[in-house]
């Protein structure tokens, strides 16, 4: 029997473009869900996001259940959690765009605005190097797209898994145990991005 993956609908994020990507990476059975109870029975659960930390995270918490279901099927369950651009941000302690805005806490650190330089662009918009900084079985070197205006500064920084070169190293991956969050889209990321998926369907952390 194929594996559940609940991609979490909560009003933000490109879920059709995602959903698509996880099909073409080998996903046979994907829940694009709101719904608590689903989420507590998936076998893998994909957090997508685009926009603003605030407007994702009163998304998220604003559905009833949704918060405590994650927190029982990843943190407790232990389920393989992919956090996808501004989805990856929330795992922060907390974001900084528009005033303070707590996230979920899982993984350490602050949300930040990438502040503009000459010759810099903001924001950061395109193609990019992703560059491993330890091995991990789902994200590998290669060239990823990306598209966001601020950047995960982590606390600890055992839980940078990769960065990207733009006016300086910033958090391209970050992961802890089953934890896994990308800055880029993979879904936007052609063949790098749908071997990644794969490779997170397979994953047994």
């Amino acid at each position: 029997m194929a594996e559940r993956v609940a991609l979490i609908d909560y009003g933000a994020g490109n879920l059709q473009s995602v959903r698509n990507a996880l099909k073409a990476a080998g996903a046979a059975d994907i829940a694009v869900t709101a719904d608590p109870d689903v989420v507590a029975r998936a076998e893998r659960i994909v957090l997508p996001g685009v926009g603003a930390f605030a407007h994702c995270m009163d998304g998220v918490s604003g559905i009833d259940g949704m918060i405590a279901a994650l927190e029982q099927r990843v943190l407790r369950d232990a389920a393989p959690f992919l956090g996808i651009c501004v989805g990856m941000q929330l795992l922060a302690d907390e974001g900084v765009e528009h005033g303070s805005t707590k996230g979920l806490g899982w993984i350490g650190g602050t949300v930040r605005a990438i502040e503009p330089a000459p010759g810099l662009k903001v924001p950061h918009m395109g193609w990019n190097d992703v560059t491993l900084h330890g091995a991990h079985p789902v994200v590998e070197t290669g060239e990823a797209y990306f598209l966001h205006g601020y950047h995960f500064d982590a606390a600890d920084q055992a839980h940078v898994l990769a960065t990207t070169d733009h006016g300086g190293a910033r958090v391209a991956a970050v992961a802890k145990d089953n934890i896994l969050g990308v800055q880029f889209h993979p879904e936007k990321s052609q063949s790098y991005g749908i071997a990644m998926l794969a490779r997170f369907l397979e994953w047994r952390p």
